[in-house]
């Protein structure tokens, strides 16, 4: 049989975008990052390991092989996929609020080769992952960082990978298509995403500087312009074309003015929602009291030693530490 030349071009866009990932996935990292994860995953069963951020960043752009310092100096971020919350291990409490208001967040500290590497882990069931990749999710945040570039560092067997590989192209595809509901009528690509990712942290709790979105694009144009095109085309997106160096996302302006009005519908609940995640978070980020410890020193030049009980219980203890950084002086430099 035939295939029409249009689900033809959607079907080479849509190979387009699972090679593009595929690559991304299983692109090699410092060693002193796959030792790390081995660490902490140590006798655990998860499914695999996500290696995401600004970390990511400067392992792909060479900065981290001129100076392998940087990984002392940041945070690494990874987001650890399950298939049952009882595969990671953590306290019933943390599994129950990790079931209901995703994803818990820990923090780990391991020397590796002389370094401290310390690193934010969230965890999701994959039946998470699959649900707030969606288009639909009101949840913004997962899809929105997956369709940044992303390394598959721990995975257990090839259908996993397969797994997680799907759910990191639904992701960038949900992206793509809200880059051109959200972004301009026409423009270079780097405008959609920008567009985009400013939308999304106007929908979050989030704290960060004006040219953050562009930041997250620059290095990168020629990747997202062809996970751009490629994936409106895989979308469904029939009126979309490509204008000198320009797209056009065909979209009309009802449609577009529909779209923002579906997004706003769609994350209302993207603030409370992270509200509530720091809420739970003073209850379940494990080894929060020394990611906060670490943070102040970083940035005050103070030290806050913790002692045992300190580690578990940092909200008792919050009340002595303000009271000693403020005889410090941090708060009125």
């Amino acid at each position: 049989m035939t295939i029409p030349d249009r689900e033809d071009g959607a079907l080479r866009a849509a190979g387009i975008v699972a090679r593009t990932i595929v690559g991304e996935l299983t692109a090699p990292v410092p060693a002193a990052v796959t030792s790390f994860v081995e660490g902490i995953v140590g006798q655990a069963r998860p499914l695999g390991v996500l290696f995401y951020g600004s970390v990511v960043r400067a392992v792909a752009n060479g900065a981290v092989a001129a100076d392998p310092s940087l990984l002392s100096e940041g945070i690494l971020d990874f987001y650890v996929i399950v298939e049952r919350q009882a595969d990671w291990p953590r306290g019933w409490l943390a599994r129950a609020a990790n079931a209901v208001l995703p994803p818990n967040v820990e923090y780990h500290e391991r020397v590796v080769d002389g370094q401290v590497l310390r690193a934010k882990v969230a965890i999701l069931s994959l039946r998470q992952f699959r649900r707030m990749t969606r288009p639909g999710s009101r949840d913004i945040s997962v899809w929105s960082r997956f369709s940044q570039p992303v390394r598959l560092v721990w995975v257990r067997d090839s259908e996993v990978a397969d797994a997680i590989l799907r759910c990191v192209v639904r992701a960038v595809g949900t992206a793509a298509l809200w880059a051109a509901k959200l972004g301009p009528e026409r423009g270079v690509p780097e405008a959609y995403w920008e567009a985009l990712y400013r939308r999304t942290y106007g929908a979050e709790l989030r704290v960060e500087s004006g040219d953050r979105s562009r930041r997250l694009v620059e290095g990168e144009g020629s990747r997202f312009e062809r996970l751009l095109a490629a994936s409106w085309v895989a979308g469904g997106l029939r009126d979309a074309a490509r204008d000198g160096g320009d797209l056009v996302s065909g979209l009309s302006a009802t449609g577009r003015q529909m779209a923002v009005h579906r997004w706003k519908a769609q994350t209302r609940f993207g603030r409370p929602l992270n509200v509530a995640r720091l809420i739970k978070g003073a209850f379940t980020f494990a080894g929060g009291a020394r990611y906060l410890a670490w943070k102040i020193e970083r940035h005050s030049g103070i030290p806050v030693p913790l002692t045992p009980f300190a580690e578990r219980h940092p909200l008792l203890c919050a009340p002595a530490v303000l009271w000693r950084l403020m005889r410090a002086g941090v708060f009125s430099r």
